[in-house]
């Protein structure tokens, strides 16, 4: 898929492909499985067969671009099982149960060869894409975003309950959120919505919307907020519960991520 839009959508899914995603022009949130973080300017990310994960352009108001080559699990099978000669590339899609994200002189090169796939032949193109994924499989520039692969639990129906709860959380995050008012949108009573979202998700609906918050307040201490700004912008309502929930999180606390960021900066 060549430049897809779907800013406008917050779009959680998944599919059997694997997907091979390339964006730059943008800071937003790579969201895959359980991982939830930042990236800044462009990222490209291996995203293994039926994991969820949002689209990486949501919310972006900036001038970007995005690249998108899905892989189908026949190909693996049929093709990379075949040919002893392909080892490397075979382990590189068994490392996408993990999903991953590769950075650096990598992240550049094959950013530069997804942006011209859709300019190519057939041919061409899949001698390309062998290329890419050649590439890939011999770099050590990436890291997995899981410790281990990540087991889809959901079927069609949890996936659109889910996806309600996740736009909900991305609507409202700013400000306060009931666990009442999340419960009636699922139509489950609120003990029955608690064990549904900790069997489902492996959090607690508060841990996670903690997580999704600073998640969010990184995003704003990387746009230059200040640590007060950020904790009431992203929903938190008092600085003492938001040190500590951010540094649980990140590992360290706000102030400490700000100056670590400005020092990395210069």
């Amino acid at each position: 898929m060549h430049d897809p839009k779907l800013n406008h959508l917050f779009f959680w899914h998944f599919h059997p492909e694997l997907e091979l995603v390339y964006i730059e022009g943008a800071n937003a949130k790579r969201h895959v499985g359980d991982h939830i973080s930042e990236f800044n300017e462009s990222d490209l990310v291996l995203i293994g067969s039926n994991i969820p994960h949002l689209n990486f352009d949501h919310g972006i108001t900036t001038n970007y671009r995005q690249e998108v080559l899905h892989i189908a699990p026949s190909f693996k099978d049929q093709t990379l099982d075949a040919l002893p000669e392909l080892k490397q590339i075979d382990r590189l899609l068994e490392l996408s149960k993990y999903g991953i994200a590769f950075s650096g002189v990598t992240k550049t090169e094959v950013g530069a060869l997804l942006k011209e796939l859709y300019t190519l032949e057939p041919f061409a193109f899949f001698m390309s894409v062998m290329t890419i994924l050649k590439r890939l499989s011999t770099s050590k520039e990436f890291e997995l975003l899981h410790k281990t692969p990540f087991i889809n639990k959901y079927n069609e129906k949890e996936q659109k309950r889910l996806r309600t709860i996740y736009a909900f959380i991305d609507e409202r995050y700013q400000g306060k959120i009931s666990l009442d008012e999340v419960a009636s949108l699922c139509n489950l009573t609120k003990p029955a919505f608690c064990r549904y979202f900790k069997k489902n998700t492996g959090s607690t609906f508060i841990q996670f919307l903690n997580q999704y918050r600073v998640s969010q307040a990184k995003r704003y201490l990387l746009l230059g907020n200040n640590v007060t700004e950020t904790c009431f912008a992203c929903g938190f309502e008092s600085l003492s519960y938001f040190n500590r929930s951010f540094k649980k999180i990140v590992g360290e606390n706000p102030s400490a991520f700000k100056k670590n960021l400005s020092t990395s900066n210069v």
